[in-house]
């Protein structure tokens, strides 16, 4: 997969977060993807694991993206979430193999706890 194929799936993940289509977001995932939320110390091994526990969350999200940098395996998305109107400023790094995410971490400026509705499907990480 070349970069301009990878951009446009990343363009097409985004939209599909902003839009609420769980299964067209997660597309872009190997099915043995890792997803690190540092801040909160978890990590949620494969696709339909990281679907599952984003389909749990609660709140109502929005995805504004910013800007999206990267070449070869390794893009970054700086993009706002909102949830349920309270804007949190987002760093995603995703790392392909394939021309599917392998491995994505992502950052928030804001500190928080992990969520009640995830822990069915994350382990706690140092």
């Amino acid at each position: 997969m070349d970069e301009i194929d990878i951009r446009e799936a990343l363009d097409r993940h985004w939209a599909a977060s902003d839009a609420g289509d769980l299964d067209r977001e997660h597309e872009i995932y190997r099915e043995d993807a890792v997803l690190d939320y540092p801040q909160s110390g978890e990590r949620i091994r494969g696709r339909r694991r990281i679907q599952s526990s984003r389909a749990a969350q609660p709140n109502r999200k929005r995805f504004t993206v910013r800007r999206i940098i990267g070449a070869g395996e390794l893009w970054v998305t700086e993009f706002v979430l909102t949830y349920d109107g309270r804007p949190s400023y987002t760093i995603s790094i995703m790392e392909f193999l394939g021309g599917k995410v392998t491995r994505e971490t992502q950052y928030f400026g804001d500190p928080f706890e992990p969520g009640p509705s995830r822990t069915q499907w994350a382990e706690r990480t140092p």
